[in-house]
């Protein structure tokens, strides 16, 4: 593409034929030529490839600057090259977001330089910005700085490029009307306000919360300081009770100490009672044990004459027992002989039964034999019943192989069946994940826009209500046939479109206005479809020829809608014209913008758009970042859901059908399966009465093998008789043995016995003896225990009676905190003296104290420590309310003097705003008005400045807002406002980018006459207002500077450029027009 040439018409151009700027100019002194200049104008404006210029130099004048060109010639750019280079934010100009984005398309780095006047030398600052990593190296004077210095410097010159009361650009004008009452004060204030009143009214901000803040705790620290008095005197009472109580507690502890003592005395003397009856009972014990010793000695003597005798004793019972033992033995021999002889009789017996049952089993074979033969007789003469049994058995296989066609016929519909639930389960599941997207579509509609969400809910119940075919918003009717495009037609829709309504009909969408907006209050949009279709509109190329620069498709190409939506999109949005490119278009772009046909262009994450100017035919172009989807990234198909629906619909059909057919088959199986069982029952009586000759023959044979078995195995009786006999004889030879053994065995036993008896006669005798004298002994043994007993329990308490003295000593000295060697103390004795001398005494006092103490519940000492902490705090709650109060008022007093040092002069400066805006007004024959507005004057964060205008005579004063009044209309009160503010020089410079073009004709030629005339006054700030175009026979004063920006591929170069060749070329062609 050929290089771009502009040419801008300025008062004092740089005639500079240099082709690259330095890196940063030295500041120069001001000279006399810059005598109108206020502190901060612009002197100088440089840029080399900075959006559509490759290098100029711009001079603006003193004082009105008009900068008049076409569109696109490349006004703006010169209101962006002040901003960036004043430090000012992408966002100020509402353009590219990214400073890279202002670099010219095609370069790696782009260049913006301003020189501001200044009193003592000039500032010059110097921006370079790279397009790679969107970094930018300021330059302050020709020395390298950073950001922030060049701010704190610009902000030392009272410029605010973010102010739009200062600097208003093309994508701003709107936003001035929205600014709120209170933000407008704000930017009044920075703007042309002392630099001291925008501080006092922060400061006052900052100090009525910190007033507030100090009020609420005053009050705080007052309630508690009351709140603690009254715990306070709580307390006092309970000190009172708690030193009444310490009083009783102090006689406890007196009656406790004595107690002891008392003790004490009563044990000692305890003590010496026993130590008295010890010493008498010893005495008694010495006279018995004289007295019991003759008794003892002949006691040994007898017991020395029994020894002998009782070992003969033991010899005899073991003697006596081992013949017993033998005797035992031939008891049980015996025992065991007849039981022998027992089992022999019994075995007798059980053969004499088994031969009466054998005989009885003969007898019952013969008769069911007899029975058999008559069953057989009468089956014989019976007919055949084979042949019935063929015909049965030829109609069962008729049966079976009808039921296997049946049973294969439903096997196949139940498999069908399986086939298609699996398929419609399918088809449901893919639905229901279509109907959730839908739902998630819906959610963010009513997230984003609860109007449209509610709007949507209506038109669903009520769509019978229109005639013609009505689209839900576009967000939910769109449907991207590829999630990864619809960044692109999110990006290339405005919002308002994304939520609007699709109607066919107008008389339908008035109708739904009627409704929704009218009587719901619902804020909606709605469009109407383009009368003739446009969705099948083809694209002016075929996507192929595009493929070279990486195109790949359309716009309209990446979506379904409905044909209402789809024509209103091609027509309004030229989607079909708007082709999608990669990663090789963005590589290419500079070729690809030169291509005439192409308008606007998406890379991979870039938006291109290319306006050629219909004055010069110069193409420039804008790139904006393409933001990730938000809506339409959630994509269902219509078309695949339709198509479900309908899929789902013969599946529920054919599944219906398969039931029928499943029943008439499961009846006729039924069927079959009846008729089955009935020959089956049939076909088995009748084997059942073929079988029954063979099996009655069968059973006849088996019987009679039964009776001959049995008559050839009977028992022989007399024998077995003859045998049993022989058996007990010979048992009963054993046992005469036995008998006679037996009986000598009782005999040694007798004789046992009786030398026994003899032995304990003799022994009985010297055991007589024996206990009648041990029971002497005994008698007299218990008393000498029973003595030597209390002898040993008086030693005991005379033991544990000492013990017992020393410990009470050692405890009532311990409770009375006395060494173990010291004296009861005088003071001690003279208060126990008071005391009653007996334990019952004391235990009655010290109940009687107790029950008093107990009087006083829950006091402690720590209510004391508590009453004097409290005391101590109240004191200090009073100190410090002093001290807070005495600050609240010292700061109080402060507020105010600043309130009186910015309320004041803010009132004297809007009254001054109010004067020339209403001027102004008037002069246009209308009414303005600018009021300091305030609900509360203490409420420093809620003053506004509020704009009240009046176009017609008909109408009332009413506020400025974006929703009131024309477009034109707040274009008007806009500039006037502005006008107003700059006779107030407070601010070096003002911009106004293109604000007159809402205007109509009058108004326009009556804001130009104000401007000229406030903006071209002498010591004025300067001021740049940026315009498409002008009235004819406007008036025009010397002060005034204007800018004419011209391009075209036949301008020269702006080193090429003379003024006077350009004014003779216009006089000579005057003087031939002449």
């Amino acid at each position: 593409m050929a290089t771009q040439k502009k040419r801008i018409r300025y008062s004092n151009a740089d005639r500079s034929s240099a082709a690259s700027v330095p890196p940063g100019r030295q500041p120069s002194e001001a000279s006399e030529a810059d005598g109108d200049f206020v502190d901060g104008a612009v002197l100088r404006i440089t840029m080399k490839n900075f959006m559509t210029y490759n290098y100029i130099v711009v001079r603006p004048g003193p004082n009105l600057n008009m900068i008049i060109g076409a569109n696109g010639t490349g006004k703006s750019s010169i209101v962006c090259a002040i901003c960036l280079s004043l430090a000012g934010k992408t966002t100020v100009l509402g353009r590219d977001d990214k400073v890279g984005g202002y670099v010219k398309t095609g370069c790696d780095k782009g260049f913006v330089e301003i020189e501001l006047f200044k009193r003592g030398g000039n500032v010059i600052i110097n921006r370079e910005i790279h397009v790679e990593n969107n970094q930018s190296v300021w330059r302050l004077n020709g020395r390298t700085c950073n950001q922030k210095t060049v701010e704190e410097e610009v902000k030392a010159l009272h410029i605010q490029v973010n102010n739009l009361c200062q600097f208003l650009p093309q994508e701003k004008v709107g936003q001035f009307a929205k600014m709120s009452k209170i933000e407008l004060l704000e930017a009044t204030e920075r703007s042309v306000g002392s630099p001291e009143m925008f501080e006092y009214h922060c400061e006052l901000k900052n100090s009525r919360s910190k007033d507030r803040e100090m009020e609420n705790v005053i009050k705080e620290r007052t309630s508690y300081l009351e709140k603690t008095k009254q715990r306070y005197e709580r307390h006092k009472l309970d000190e009172n009770r708690y030193y009444e109580k310490q009083r009783h507690l102090n006689a406890i502890e007196l009656i406790e100490k004595k107690t002891p003592w008392v003790v004490y005395e009563t044990t000692r003397n305890e003590l010496e009672g026993v130590k008295k009856e010890r010493d008498k009972v010893k005495k008694q014990l010495i006279v018995l044990k004289q007295a019991h010793m003759p008794m003892l000695t002949k006691l040994q003597s007898i017991e020395e004459q029994l020894k002998p005798s009782d070992a003969q004793m033991k010899a005899k019972s073991a003697a006596i027992k081992e013949a017993s033992s033998k005797c035992k033995q031939k008891q049980d021999q015996l025992d065991r002989m007849h039981k022998e002889i027992e089992d022999i009789k019994q075995e007798f017996k059980m053969k004499q039964t088994e031969e009466e049952d054998q005989r009885k089993r003969i007898g019952n074979i013969k008769l069911m034999t007899e029975d058999l033969k008559v069953v057989l007789a009468e089956v014989d003469n019976q007919p055949d019943v084979t042949p019935r049994i063929s015909e049965v058995n030829a109609e069962l296989r008729q049966i079976q192989m009808e039921r296997g066609k049946v049973e294969k016929e439903k096997t196949d519909l139940r498999r069908e069946k399986d086939n298609l639930s699996a398929e419609l389960r399918m088809l449901e599941k893919k639905l229901t994940d279509m109907n959730n997207m839908m739902t998630m579509k819906e959610e963010k509609l009513r997230g984003r826009h609860r109007d449209t969400h509610v709007a949507v809910q209506w038109l669903r119940q009520n769509r019978h209500l229109f005639s013609g075919n009505v689209c839900e918003p576009l967000m939910l009717v769109v449907n991207m046939k590829d999630h990864r495009f619809a960044k692109y037609l999110e990006n290339h829709i405005s919002f308002n479109d994304l939520r609007a309504f699709v109607f066919q009909r107008k008389d339908d969408m008035d109708k739904f206005l009627l409704e929704v907006r009218d009587k719901m209050s619902l804020r909606i949009n709605a469009i109407i479809a383009p009368a003739e279709t446009w969705s099948r509109a083809p694209p002016s190329r075929h996507i192929e020829s595009l493929r070279r620069f990486g195109f790949f498709t359309y716009l309209r190409e990446t979506f379904d809608a409905p044909e209402e939506v789809m024509s209103y999109l091609c027509q309004q949005y030229k989607v079909h014209e708007i082709p999608i490119g990669n990663e090789q278009t963005e590589a290419m772009i500079a070729t690809v913008i030169e291509e005439p046909y192409i308008k606007v262009l998406y890379t991979k994450d870039q938006r291109y758009a290319v306006k050629k100017s219909y004055y010069s035919n110069i193409t420039s172009t804008k790139n904006t970042t393409v933001y990730p989807s938000k809506y339409l990234s959630i994509a269902v198909d219509t078309e695949q859901k339709r198509q479900l629906e309908q899929q789902l619909n013969v599946c529920h059909s054919r599944l219906r059908d398969i039931d029928e057919r499943l029943n008439m088959m499961q009846k006729e199986a039924t069927g079959l399966d009846r008729r089955d069982n009935e020959l089956l029952s049939e076909k088995k009586n009748l084997l059942e009465l073929k079988g029954k000759k063979r099996q009655l023959e069968q059973k006849i044979s088996t019987k009679q093998d039964r009776l001959r078995q049995l008559e050839h195995s009977g028992i022989d009786l007399k024998k077995v008789e003859s045998e049993t006999k022989k058996k007990i004889i010979a048992v009963n030879s054993k046992k005469t043995a036995v008998v006679t053994a037996l009986m000598e065995q009782i005999k040694m036993q007798a004789k046992l016995t009786i030398e026994k008896e003899y032995l304990a006669l003799e022994m009985t005798g010297l055991l007589a003896a024996k206990t009648k004298l041990e029971n002497v002994c005994r008698e007299g043994a218990n008393g000498l225990k029973g003595i030597n007993q209390k002898c040993s329990q008086l030693e005991e308490s005379t033991a544990r009676l000492k013990i017992q003295c020393k410990e009470i000593m050692k405890r009532a000295k311990s409770i009375c905190r006395m060494q173990p060697d010291e004296a009861l103390p005088r003071n001690l004795h003279d208060a126990f003296s008071k005391l009653p001398d007996t334990l019952d005494e004391l235990d009655a006092m010290l109940n009687e104290e107790r029950s008093r103490a107990e009087c006083f519940p829950g006091v402690s000492k720590k209510v004391v420590e508590e009453c004097n902490k409290q005391e101590q705090e109240i004191k200090e709650l009073e100190q410090e309310l002093t001290e807070k109060n005495a600050a609240l008022t010292a700061f109080r007093q402060k507020m105010s003097e600043a309130k009186e040092n910015w309320l004041n002069p803010l009132k004297q400066l809007v009254e001054q705003i109010n004067n020339k805006f209403s001027n102004f007004f008037h002069a246009m024959k209308c009414t303005g008005e600018v009021d300091l507005h305030c609900d509360n004057e203490e409420e420093y964060d809620k003053y506004g400045i509020s704009i009240l205008v009046k176009f017609h005579e008909s109408s009332q004063l009413h506020e400025l807002t974006q929703f009131h009044q024309s477009g034109g209309e707040r274009s008007v009160a806009t500039m006037l406002y502005l006008m107003a503010l700059q006779e107030l020089i407070r601010c070096p410079f003002r911009v106004v980018d293109e604000i007159n073009q809402g205007m109509d004709s009058i108004n326009e030629r009556k804001v130009f006459d104000i401007l000229v005339h406030t903006a071209c006054k002498e010591r004025t700030s300067q001021y740049f207002f940026i315009t498409p175009k002008l009235l004819q026979n406007l008036n025009y004063v010397e002060e005034m500077t204007i800018l004419c920006v011209n391009n075209g591929s036949h301008m020269v170069r702006s080193n090429e450029w003379d003024d006077s060749v350009f004014l003779q070329r216009c006089h000579q062609k005057k003087k031939v027009q002449a």
